[in-house]
């Protein structure tokens, strides 16, 4: 597992903390499509640096 996975999950059990002691169930449903869409793009900037990076030499 690598260390931006724990950093997610990490975030999400605080995130779902909150959410429920403050009863804002639907903000954390909306914070987690949130982190995992900010997550994709990350994976997805990451692949195209390392891809372009090795097409260079």
């Amino acid at each position: 597992m690598n260390t931006n996975k724990i950093m997610l999950y990490f975030w999400l059990v605080i995130i779902a903390i909150i959410a429920y002691f403050t009863g804002e169930i639907a903000t954390f449903m909306m914070l987690y499509l949130i982190l995992m869409a900010l997550h994709a793009i990350h994976s997805t900037l990451i692949d195209f640096y390392n891809d372009w990076k090795s097409s260079r030499y």
